[in-house]
């Protein structure tokens, strides 16, 4: 039988000190893509060595691309050129990772030969027509099951052709995914955006060399051309400090220091948010590195209050609503969610899972079929089911810095997919919280 890990979180005490949250994983994910098929030798520093990232790693090794950890963060990545990816095996496991699967069909779509891209039994319930629908467009032939989802079986040597595409919903993976089948398709494929969302596939392409064009929610890219290696600094992840934002922000006499964290302006949804809330968040030290802008996040406690999300900020803050639910939990008065429907097909159906989490610690939460209606107030303790996914685990467990009573969430397991060692960096920065393995 598989063991699982409950969080117990004691409650009360406040978040203070100084700390550096794992690497971005959606940076991490790129920098490996794209340096597997870059020509010459790519050098990665800050890599996020969770089970998410590491999927896509191990998946590029199974292709024979020479890849080596020789410390803690730091990967080098001996790239082989866009042609030069073998067929592997087996099929590619790729875990838990919406990610990788959604950018590989892009990319596995412009090789010779057949692939096949399995997960987990959370991955195969996502919706992948999204990315083959546009991708078969392009020529290229995917399988999946009867309700389009994995695992994805990619015959190879289907010529791809670049399209124009309008993508109906905001979403960094499906524009990633049609940029980097792009690299292989003839002509030139550009991808319209109805809302910003990130753009770290557009930033490191450029770090490696490609040449893209980008004006008005449009990006353009010409099949045809090629990477060099290059070298990679990965921020901390901006949706691993929200979990610290947020404790602190709602934990009387926090004062906590977040280091090098990415502030990518289309990741900083959570900012925005947050301090229209009440929150008291400074950001030092801003720089460039890698070209991924950079800075400290100084947050301090704050009285939060309700407010309407603009829907134009959820792009911004896809990953970090969980999060943002609990400081609304927290706020004096209502808080409207409304445009998020993209939340209901993630690891789990957020809404609805955040929603029944707060009402089993006694918090007003009303869902819709696009948002959620949220009454801050009193957080009692309780159980809670984070049906396995990560962001609602680590959401949950800075419940308890205002609950008055122990909070225990379940299905934490794969809390290791985005944060390894939550637990002891959560513990120093002062949440009481211990890890339970049961079967």
């Amino acid at each position: 039988m598989v063991s699982d890990v409950v969080y117990e979180v004691r409650p009360g005490g406040n978040l203070g000190g100084h700390l550096r949250v794992p690497g971005d994983k959606s940076v991490s994910h790129r920098a490996i893509m794209l340096g597997a098929i870059a020509e010459g030798v790519t050098e990665i520093e800050g890599f996020l060595q969770g089970e998410d990232s590491l999927a896509t790693l191990k998946a590029f090794q199974a292709m024979g691309v020479p890849i080596e950890i020789p410390s803690a963060g730091r990967v080098i990545v001996r790239g082989v050129g866009l042609h030069g990816l073998r067929p592997p095996n087996d099929a590619l496991n790729l875990g838990n990772s919406g990610t990788s699967m959604r950018l590989m069909s892009g990319l596995m779509a412009g090789q010779r030969f057949d692939t096949r891209l399995t997960g987990d039994a959370s991955l195969s319930r996502r919706p992948m027509g999204r990315v083959t629908g546009p991708l078969a467009e392009m020529g290229a032939v995917i399988e999946t099951t009867g309700s389009g989802t994995a695992p994805l079986h990619i015959h190879g040597g289907a010529p791809l052709h670049g399209i124009d595409y309008a993508m109906p919903v905001a979403s960094a993976q499906v524009k990633s995914c049609l940029l980097l089948a792009g690299l292989y398709a003839d002509g030139r494929t550009c991808v319209t955006e109805p809302a910003p969302t990130r753009d770290h596939t557009e930033r490191m392409l450029a770090a490696f060399g490609y040449a893209l064009e980008r004006r008005a929610g449009k990006v353009c890219i010409d099949g045809g051309g090629s990477l060099r290696g290059t070298s990679i600094d990965v921020p901390a992840d901006i949706s691993s400090a929200a979990f610290f934002l947020v404790g602190a922000s709602i934990a009387t006499g926090s004062d906590l220091v977040l280091e090098h964290v990415g502030v990518n302006p289309t990741r900083t949804g959570v900012l925005d948010i947050l301090r229209l809330m009440g929150a008291d968040i400074e950001l030092r030290n801003q720089r460039e590195i890698g070209g991924e802008p950079v800075a400290e996040l100084h947050v301090r406690a704050a009285r939060l209050h309700g407010v309407r999300i603009p829907e134009e900020l959820v792009p911004l803050a896809i990953d970090e609503f969980p999060a943002l639910f609990i400081a609304a939990a927290c706020a004096e008065g209502e808080t409207r969610l409304s445009g998020a429907q993209e939340l209901r097909v993630k690891e789990s159906d957020r809404i609805q899972v955040m929603a029944d989490g707060l009402r089993a610690l006694g918090v007003y939460a009303e869902p819709t079929a696009d948002g959620v209606v949220i009454r801050g107030g009193r957080i009692s303790g309780g159980r809670v089911d984070s049906h396995g996914d990560h962001r609602i685990a680590m959401a949950f467990s800075m419940a308890g810095l205002r609950a008055n009573g122990v909070v225990r969430v379940l299905d934490c397991a794969n809390v290791d997919t985005s944060f390894p060692g939550f637990v002891e960096q959560a513990s120093m920065a002062g949440l009481s919280v211990s890890a339970d393995r049961q079967r």
